[in-house]
């Protein structure tokens, strides 16, 4: 989930891909700081939620993982 509102910059994943605990998931941008969103889980990336470009508030859904 997005901490903060923020810019998404890159989402260095894809729908099936194999995650594991600290990789970057998502990107994000705000007040010129680049912040990464790190996996605390590791698993398969089932849904991606947002793409480069979009506005993102705080709670927003990023991305869902399967065990």
């Amino acid at each position: 989930m997005a901490e903060m509102v923020a810019g998404v910059l890159e989402v260095p994943v894809a729908v099936g891909a194999r995650v594991e605990v600290g990789d970057t998931v998502v990107l994000l941008e705000s007040m010129k700081m680049e912040i990464p969103v790190i996996s605390e889980a590791a698993g398969t990336v089932v849904s991606v939620n947002v793409v480069p470009g979009d506005a993102v508030q705080e709670g927003d859904l990023l991305l869902s993982l399967t065990p």
